[in-house]
């Protein structure tokens, strides 16, 4: 019978009894009762067996207890022992202590003498050995093997390092500086040599040899030089050749940018830290360049027309830029490796050439669009002429104006939009002032202005077709200028709105530099991406582009007037545009009027007398003035009727820009087209309806309309759209 079922923790007297008998009723199901009998009998024997070893285990624990006792009491007694011990041990060490404090003092005054004098001992040994060394410097300088001799230099210099206190320690220095001088001057024709020939062993040997004698800059200046002297070279054979300067530069770029990728890999087997031996190399070259960059340039735009000057330093500029971009992807992927300083520096030299230009971009780009304009002809003997050519001038004034923006983004990278935006209304202005003077002379062309009543009536509505085309004109300059505008405002977001701190604010430029100083602090900028020429030599300039740019950003591009002066210039020239067209249509109803005054009927009368008695009540036949003027009005809706069914957005945006007529004229109008039999047009209906609205029912009236004439009608009524 298995027992140990009993030891478990889960054990059950009704699972393990039924397991019992379960077995009993299969195999012998009539002997339940003898198995229960057995059963039985053998936990009662187990159970004898449990009691009889109990009773051993309790007999045997009794037995051990006093050993255990005495064990415990012995432990105690010896611990009381130790404890004795420890008192009489303590108590010695601070007799001890007390009676040989005197004796410790004379020991440690000892061994500081002792080290003293071991450190004289020293001293004197390097003193000797720096006498010994200074008496053989000589013989190994004549050996001229510049590895001994670097060896015994570091000697001497070691020796001269524990010869700081002695009097004649300031001697000694000037006199191992002589030293090492003597042993550059030895060994330069071999350095020279080995960085002509690009040797990576031999100048391994000259870096450890620098480096021990703490010579370092002075190697770094030998090769330097050597690099120099053939960039510099190549520099000067292209200026001699025949070619253009932009080809100059692209040739001298591709030189250097070459020459970074060659030295970069041939300096990283000799110098700990390639890339900045390889970006000072490329500095000092670009500064010792004869002749300078920024004479090159000064000369070759003198030599340059005025019309085309931006254009040729654009064009340079273009290929600093390449070169610049080559460099920046060249540094990029090992950009923690580099001295960010020196990179930083070499951005500054490649773009210094152009910084004054920079600087003055807002006058050169005003005096580029000036000329330009001023080539553009607006004046001719006939007026068709000037019509036509008044037309052409728009989109050459626009495609002006995006060559500007374009120009600006070159060559200042979006920091010359303060510059940029006085140059563009300096070139509305002068287009305002050439336009406004084209329509005096259309006016002086038909004679607008001298009316003669003795001139024979004679209906002629060409300058009336003419003025009516230069409304549209002024349409289309009113709608291409706010198109303009908005592309402007969007691009000089995308381009300048990176120089932006997020935490930006008006009130504070001061706080703006620090956010930003912060910024850089926290992760490793891109050198070329972070040059900015601006915000040193123009302040208060780069705080009005960060205003721009904030208000850009917080009111959204198209809630800006950047050009605000120059649309309300145009909107002055579409009313003139307006008024010539009157005045045409009214100078020979004008012409009638004034042959009033030499009629019989008003002349004959004395002065003082009144003609009421005289004159008829009727005529049979109306006077020729009154069939001339009376005519004339009838043709006038004939004329109008081209430019009402065609469909002309330029002109319909002159004509809301313009002075509208008032409701009764909109219906004395429309009542004309009706007996015409035209239809008016869906705006023409749409602007009485808003004209006739009552303003409390104005934005209900608006709501299915066009909202931008909703918006206009609203402004000129005082009313919320």
């Amino acid at each position: 019978m298995d027992f140990s079922r009993f030891l478990s923790d889960e054990f059950e007297v009704k699972g393990w009894v039924n397991a019992a008998f379960r077995a009993v009723q299969q195999e012998a199901p009539g002997k339940v009762d003898a198995h229960a009998a057995t059963l039985v009998m053998k936990l009662q024997l187990f159970i004898q067996e449990v009691n009889n070893a109990v009773e051993e285990t309790s007999h045997q624990a009794l037995q051990n207890m006093p050993r255990v006792l005495r064990e415990v009491e012995v432990l105690k007694q010896e611990a009381t022992f130790l404890k004795e011990q420890m008192i009489l041990v303590k108590e010695d060490i601070k007799k001890f202590e007390e009676d040989t404090a005197q004796s410790m003092q004379v020991l440690v005054e000892i061994d500081r003498v002792k080290s003293r004098m071991q450190l004289a001992a020293e001293s004197l040994q390097e003193a000797d050995k720096w006498s010994t060394l200074s008496a053989d410097i000589e013989e190994t300088l004549k050996t001229q093997d510049v590895s001994l001799i670097s060896a015994k230099l570091t000697s001497m210099q070691s020796s001269l390092a524990m010869l700081v206190d002695t009097p004649d320690y300031s001697e000694k220095c000037v006199h191992l500086e002589a030293l090492k001088n003597r042993l550059e001057a030895m060994a330069s024709p071999q350095i020279v040599a080995a960085f002509n020939s690009q040797s990576v062993d031999q100048a391994k040997m000259f870096v450890k040899v620098f480096t021990e004698i703490d010579r370092m800059p002075q190697l770094l200046a030998y090769y330097y030089k050597c690099h120099k002297v053939q960039l510099v070279a190549v520099w000067q054979e292209l200026c001699q050749s025949d070619l253009g300067l932009d080809r100059q530069l692209t040739e001298l770029y591709d030189t250097l940018l070459g020459t970074w990728h060659s030295q970069l890999q041939w300096a990283a087997q000799v110098f700990k830290n390639p890339h900045e031996v390889v970006t000072v190399l490329l500095i000092q070259t670009l500064g010792a360049l004869v002749p300078s960059i920024p004479v090159c340039l000064s000369t070759a735009l003198e030599r340059t027309g005025q019309d085309t000057k931006l254009a040729q330093l654009l064009e340079l500029h273009d290929a600093t830029v390449h070169f610049a971009k080559g460099l920046e992807v060249a540094m990029l992927p090992n950009l923690k490796e580099q001295n960010l300083v020196k990179v930083m520096e070499l951005v500054e030299v490649v773009y210094a050439p152009y910084k004054p230009y920079q600087l003055e971009y807002g006058d050169l780009e005003e005096e580029n669009l000036l000329i330009q304009i001023s080539a553009v002809p607006l004046e001719h003997w006939e007026v068709i002429d000037c019509v036509q050519e008044l037309n052409h001038s728009v989109s050459k004034l626009f495609t002006l104006a995006a060559g500007a923006i374009d120009s600006c983004i070159k060559l200042t990278d979006g920091l010359g939009v303060c510059g940029l935006l006085k140059a563009l209304k300096a070139l509305f202005s002068k287009y305002t002032s050439d336009f406004t003077n084209t329509l005096q002379s259309i006016r002086k062309k038909c004679k607008l202005d001298d009316v003669l009543a003795d001139a024979p009536f004679q209906e002629d509505w060409t300058a009336f077709q003419n003025s009516v085309r230069i409304i549209s004109i002024c349409g289309e300059l009113l709608h291409q200028c706010g198109d303009f505008e908005q592309q402007l405002a969007n691009r000089i977001l995308s381009t300048a709105g990176k120089y932006l701190s997020d935490s930006y604010s008006p009130c504070s430029f001061s706080g703006l530099q620090d956010t930003s100083s912060a910024e850089r602090k926290s992760s490793i900028k891109n050198p070329w991406q972070e040059y900015n020429y601006l915000s040193k030599e123009n302040p208060s300039e780069y705080a009005s582009l960060m205003e721009t740019l904030y208000t850009l950003k917080e009111k959204g591009t198209s809630n800006l007037a950047l050009l605000s002066p120059s649309r309300a210039a145009l909107a002055r020239l579409n009313q003139l545009s307006h008024q010539l067209a009157f005045d045409s249509v009214f100078l020979r109803i004008k012409q009638q009027l004034l042959l009033l005054p030499s009629m019989e009927g008003w002349s004959s009368g004395g002065l003082g007398e009144t003609l009421t008695d005289d004159l008829p009540n009727f005529s049979l036949t109306p006077l020729e003035y009154i069939s001339n003027i009376g005519q004339y009005i009838m043709s006038l809706p004939l004329h109008l009727e081209p430019f009402v069914t065609q469909e002309d957005s330029a002109l319909e945006l002159a004509l809301h820009a313009g002075k509208l007529p008032y409701p009764p004229e909109q219906d004395y109008l429309i009542n004309v087209m009706d007996a015409l039999g035209l239809q008016p047009s869906r705006a023409l209906q749409n602007i009485v309806t808003l004209l006739k609205a009552k303003p409390e029912e104005f934005r209900q009236a608006a709501k299915s309309l066009p909202r931008r004439m909703a918006a206009g009608i609203a402004a000129m009524r005082g009313l919320e759209a």
